[in-house]
């Protein structure tokens, strides 16, 4: 008998999409979600109050200080009630991006200078503002400084950002000393510069007594990230290097140095203007951890977050104490500007180095997560703003809080390097049933580029097998055998099929990032220990029986317009819905907005592959190149934006 395999092939792609989708969706329906364990609190405030928040912190009396970019100080009292009091101690400063309180007096980061701010006659009101340290300023509108946060030893840490260049306005530049650079300042303003390399590290925190920041996706910036920063170390963006020559600096390597290996793409055209770079497909390309074979003071990031699933404008990080936030004591949160979400990571050290899994936390904020602060109660204050960069969510800022209601959500609790795969601990006990079934996980693993384009695609994707799995007898934790571990890589784990032992709930988040830093050595698991069972390929067999009679020849080609419903699952996976609304403007245009510039469907194809910003240039936020979604996906969610002329 002659078979038909394209026909089979087709039939069984649709019959495990179907299977898939059937099993997914009748879960989903019953399944707890993020809001369903940490509700969103309104605060309210002073008709009139602006809360562009850039800065927060709790004082000792559980008092609130919060500071907005536009130069307010507010205290607020009794913040945690239904009607909390706000004061306003101090005015005038200029776009305060981070506040700490440190024995009686408030410390924040102005745009050139590190400021102590004291109520020396305690009427409620600040009245002496000392200048710690003042750094140069240029004047760019770019040269935002982030800070302080307060080291173990009592000095402070601030960050700066780069400025960029006027005709190539792509292009980070450091204009004036330390701007790109992490600065280490005593409280009697000695300061010492601490690391370079940096883009826009907005924020800034310290972990178990060592200092962490988080970097957002731009020029030479792959994506997002969560950094470990020591002295000396070398994050990746180059504009800072102009300063490792000064005579205090900890950083000795040169920008002729890195320019050496890898290529900053200084291009004219022949009119002698500047080219832009742009992604290059299918080229030679190489990555940050190609550059650390030549350049050891180059730091990896501990945790990459990736670009559009996990953030798009990572920002403040801070730990969660002990008794709050239910089983993640001691991970870390991260708030994200763009998305207006959190996101929480766990970190482990292997080999000395630290690395870990990060996944999504909680969404749907009014406004861009900015900062973060732990009140006395256990609940999270929420700083957040849009003003000038955009994000989701209907409002421009605000303050609110995360609240726990006490119940523990199906998560995974910690994600763990083996030698031969992952170990996955939960917070509630596994059916073993789909925990013991290879058919339950995926793994596939990516990085990104080092090169001046603004944002990289992944690249070198490579799908995992997952050979076995073993689950402990109490259900509480997975040990999953997987091929092809690549050191330096994300590998993202995806537990579909995992289900909850009592009540068969699917994960609130099924969907975890680990960055591999490096592969621990070990004890490997042996093939007898584990279970082997596949049920994907006892759907195999059925249903190529039944595509089997079904392959009597090709289908015809449809070119009818999809519908959102259609479209919708294409937007979430490659991304797209986390920046564009169908309605409204978000972090990108809305869709009904690109529908009127009448582009044809190969033309957005383009622009998808290589976006061209300065076709919109009312926001802040470039969008990165996109040439891995297929250009069959990529066609339909194309004819359905022309859908919406």
């Amino acid at each position: 008998m002659k078979l038909n395999y394209k026909g089979i092939t087709a039939g069984l792609a649709a019959g495990m999409l179907l299977l898939t989708t059937t099993i997914t969706s009748v879960m989903a329906q019953e399944s707890a979600k993020e809001e369903d364990f940490f509700r969103i609190a309104r605060m309210s405030s002073p008709e009139g109050t602006l809360l562009e928040v850039g800065g927060l912190c709790t004082l000792p009396n559980g008092d609130l200080g919060v500071a907005t970019r536009r130069g307010d100080i507010y205290i607020v009292e009794n913040p945690t009630s239904k009607q909390p009091y706000f004061r306003k101690v101090a005015s005038g400063l200029h776009e305060v991006l981070g506040l700490a309180y440190k024995n009686g007096s408030l410390y924040c980061a102005q745009r050139g200078e590190l400021t102590k701010l004291t109520d020396t006659n305690m009427d409620g009101k600040i009245d002496k503002f000392e200048t710690v340290y003042a750094w140069p300023v240029s004047g760019h509108y770019h040269e935002y400084s982030f800070g302080p946060v307060i080291a173990p030893d009592g000095s402070f840490f601030v960050s700066g950002n780069v400025a960029f260049g006027d005709e190539e306005w792509w292009r980070g530049e450091s204009r004036v000393p330390w701007r790109g650079w992490m600065m280490n300042i005593t409280e009697d303003g000695k300061m010492q510069p601490w690391a370079t390399g940096f883009r826009s590290p907005c924020g800034l925190g310290m972990v178990d007594g060592e200092l962490f920041y988080t970097e957002n996706q731009g020029d030479w910036m792959g994506s997002g990230a969560l950094v470990h920063v020591k002295k000396g170390s070398f994050m990746g963006h180059p504009a800072g290097l102009r300063w490792s020559g000064m005579p205090n600096s900890p950083v000795k390597l040169t920008t002729e140095q890195l320019y050496s290996k890898v290529d900053p793409r200084f291009r004219r055209d022949a009119q002698g203007r500047a080219i832009k770079p742009e992604n290059v497909e299918n080229e030679k390309f190489v990555t940050l951890f190609d550059m650390k074979q030549y350049f050891p003071e180059i730091q990896l990031p501990a945790v990459w977050l990736p670009h559009g699933v996990l953030g798009i404008s990572n920002a403040q990080l801070t730990t969660i104490p002990d008794g709050v936030f239910g089983p993640f004591a001691k991970q870390l949160l991260i708030g994200d500007q763009g998305q207006s979400k959190i996101m929480r990571v766990y970190l482990e050290k292997v080999n000395g180095e630290y690395q870990g899994a990060a996944w999504d936390f909680r969404s749907g904020f009014q406004s861009g997560v900015l900062r973060l602060a732990w009140g006395k109660d256990g609940s999270l204050f929420v700083g957040e703003t849009n003003r000038g960069w955009g994000s989701a969510g209907d409002a421009n800022q605000g303050l609110q809080r995360l609240v726990w209601n006490n119940r523990v959500p199906f998560e995974m609790r910690t994600v763990s390097a083996m030698p031969d795969g992952f170990e996955i601990t939960f917070t509630q006990p596994v059916d073993k049933k789909y925990a013991e079934d290879l058919a339950s996980y995926n793994v596939e693993s990516f990085i990104y580029k080092y090169h001046p384009v603004y944002g990289s695609p992944p690249v070198n994707p490579e799908k995992l097998t997952v050979k076995g799995v073993k689950v402990s007898a109490d259900g509480m934790k997975v040990r999953i055998i997987t091929t092809g571990l690549r050191r330096y890589y994300i590998h993202k784990l995806s537990l579909n099929g995992i289900r909850e032992q009592e009540r068969s709930y699917s994960l609130v988040h099924p969907d975890v990032y680990y960055t591999l830093n490096n592969i621990p050595e070990g004890a490997k698991l042996s093939m007898s220990e584990v279970s082997t069972r596949n049920s994907a390929k006892a759907s195999v067999v059925a249903v190529s029986v039944a595509a089997t009679s079904k392959a009597a020849g090709p289908k015809s080609v449809t070119t009818k317009t999809p519908t959102l419903a259609e479209v919708q699952p294409l937007l979430n996976k490659y991304t797209c819905s986390s920046c564009h609304n169908a309605e409204k403007k978000q972090v990108g245009p809305g869709f009904n907005e690109i529908a009127k510039r009448k582009y044809s469907v190969a033309k957005i194809l383009a622009l998808i592959r290589n976006p061209k910003p300065e076709n919109w240039p009312g926001y802040p936020t470039p969008m990165p190149p996109f040439p891995q979604v297929p250009q069959a996906d990529a066609t339909k969610i194309a004819m359905w934006i022309n859908s919406l002329k």
